[in-house]
């Protein structure tokens, strides 16, 4: 177990001249990439694809459809769903979308954002989509705020707000309407997770480590734990993070205790009340979308393309 020791205030970083626009995004920074040896690469401005099925690669984002219990799996290619009994991933619609930031709202209710593919930019979509949503599971998506200025990398849908960090400027950024937002501070992150009991009580991981804030986002303070650079936080299954190699871990009160492991790269976490999911890098150039149903000891390989 590794014991949370005391913490240190952090540094925010000051505003840039490019701050003035309003965005909100999804879970990971480009040097954060670097820092963490992930072997993705993000496209701000050359996102899309023409043509060709690249299949379940370069996960961003996890979230279980309240529909149907489905598994979605919004990827650098388009979104994906795997059906609560299936072992196959059904495309989502046509597109390609590169839905960076994701996160479930509700039933088929879905909030994103990302870059178009090529067919959306050609119909005059922006490179940047702001916060896009989605009422009919993911087929199709319509700009609700900051279009043309905001790519999020980190969205969290928690207490009828929206938490996002926006990648460009490194702001975290709360609304209430997914309209209006409210700049709470500047900082590094790779990703957050927010309290189900608690709408002020935030975790995030970055470039130093694990940071922690209890005024939803304001301040933040280092502390102490794993190395990970993927949280999820769930109101029954608690608190759990995954370091790059895929080594998992779970947060009881103030203590991170090792889980287990993934057999590949971490590239996103999700916890539910019924199981952990993960999709993880192998060395062969695939993803694998797997599930654990004791706690991370062992997981299960869900889905995987052939070939990619």
């Amino acid at each position: 177990m590794t014991p949370r020791s005391r913490s240190r205030p952090i540094n925010l970083l000051p505003p840039s001249g490019e701050q003035i626009a309003l965005l909100v995004t999804a879970v990971v920074v480009v040097t954060a990439l670097a820092w963490a040896g992930m072997r993705f690469a993000d496209r701000d401005d050359d996102a899309g694809l023409g043509s060709g099925e690249p299949g379940v690669a370069h996960v961003h984002g996890l979230g279980v459809n309240p529909a149907d219990r489905s598994l979605i799996v919004a990827t650098h290619y388009g979104s994906f769903r795997i059906p609560v009994d299936g072992e196959e991933a059904e495309r989502i619609g046509g597109g390609f979308q590169d839905t960076m930031g994701f996160t479930v709202a509700g039933p088929d209710h879905f909030l994103g954002s990302g870059h178009p593919d090529d067919p959306g930019r050609r119909a005059g979509q922006p490179t940047r989509l702001g916060l896009i949503e989605s009422t009919d599971g993911g087929v199709t998506w319509a700009n609700v705020s900051l279009g043309g200025e905001v790519d999020f990398h980190g969205l969290v849908f928690a207490h009828d707000l929206v938490y996002g960090w926006d990648s460009g400027t490194g702001r975290f950024m709360v609304s209430g309407d997914r309209t209006n937002w409210e700049v709470r501070s500047s900082l590094d992150l790779v990703g957050f997770a927010v309290d189900p009991t608690d709408d002020d009580h935030v975790v995030g991981t970055g470039p130093e480590g694990l940071t922690e804030s209890f005024d939803g986002g304001r301040s933040w303070t280092t502390v102490d734990g794993p190395r990970v650079v993927t949280v999820s936080w769930d109101a029954v299954a608690g608190l759990w993070g995954a370091e790059p190699g895929g080594v998992v871990w779970h947060r009881i009160e103030s203590e991170w205790e090792r889980a287990g492991a993934l057999p590949g790269e971490a590239q996103v976490l999700l916890a539910t009340s019924d199981a952990l999911y993960a999709a993880a890098h192998h060395d062969d150039g695939l993803t694998g979308i797997y599930r654990s149903s004791d706690g991370g000891r062992t997981w299960d390989l869900r889905y995987q393309d052939a070939e990619q």
